[in-house]
């Protein structure tokens, strides 16, 4: 079992390169507009003050998340925007000071878990190595909203292996979303990492093939980002095809972004 100390503290570095990001903001800048519509700044961190609560009950408390994911289903198309809606209520120092807590919480919680533990989620059981690259990859994808509006550019780092990684793995969960059947045999992804090193995945000699640079790869399968202002190429029609419905993220399909110049959608 693969020690989840390394990818617990990217997360740990992850959100707070984001908490830098925002911890200065004023009451004005906290209520812009995001690429999601209808979401603000307030928005993008109470949802991940929302969720990362959601991973603090499933690691301590299944009984208390099983009562979450009931609501889920009992309301699946506004159950995220109603958590969200919630917190963005607050007053910007309250929402920051809630999501410092519960993000330590949740750290001081995956770090003492059993290696053989395995937690409930909205989708497949996880384990706490899966929990925190899950939740590292969220926590990106909502950053680069965040930077986004700010007009902040990123640069990019190795930690984005946790978010190909999970992008990779989750090809069979795109398609089946869709309601399209997986392909049969793996594909060949190989991305080129920031610091100029290769991410391989899958076989060599596989037919169906993506190849780019691991930052392009990590926006389209958060949906962050058009797959035509991405410099990702494909080999093979299945592989084009996942290049159109990647998606590293639990529930239904998102709408995605488009290219840009369009008006922006979730």
């Amino acid at each position: 079992m693969s020690d989840p100390t390394p990818v617990i503290d990217d997360l740990r570095e992850e959100s707070e390169e984001l908490d830098r990001l925002v911890g200065g903001l004023s009451p004005r800048q906290w209520s812009l507009p995001t690429p999601a519509p209808g979401w603000t700044i307030a928005h993008q961190i109470a949802h991940l003050a929302w969720t990362d609560r959601s991973a603090l009950l499933s690691v301590t408390d299944e009984d208390g998340f099983g009562e979450l994911v009931e609501k889920a289903l009992a309301a699946p198309e506004s159950f995220v925007d109603e958590g969200a809606q919630e917190g963005a209520r607050l007053p910007p120092a309250e929402l920051l000071s809630q999501w410092r807590a519960g993000r330590a919480a949740l750290d001081k919680a995956l770090r003492a878990a059993a290696a053989d533990a395995r937690f409930p989620w909205y989708g497949p059981p996880m384990s706490a190595a899966s929990m925190a690259t899950a939740r590292l990859m969220e926590t990106w994808a909502h950053s680069q909203d965040v930077a986004d509006t700010l007009g902040v550019v990123r640069p990019p780092t190795d930690r984005l292996r946790h978010v190909v990684w999970l992008g990779v793995r989750t090809r069979d969960f795109a398609f089946g979303v869709h309601g399209v059947t997986p392909p049969a045999d793996a594909f060949r992804v190989e991305l080129v990492s920031p610091a100029g090193d290769l991410w391989a995945y899958g076989p060599e000699d596989a037919p169906q093939r993506v190849t780019g640079p691991a930052l392009d790869f990590c926006l389209l399968v958060t949906q962050r980002a058009h797959r035509c202002d991405l410099a990702l190429h494909s080999e093979g029609p299945d592989a084009d095809r996942w290049l159109d419905i990647a998606q590293a993220f639990a529930g239904p399909p998102g709408a995605g972004r488009p290219p840009k110049g369009e008006d922006v959608a979730r």
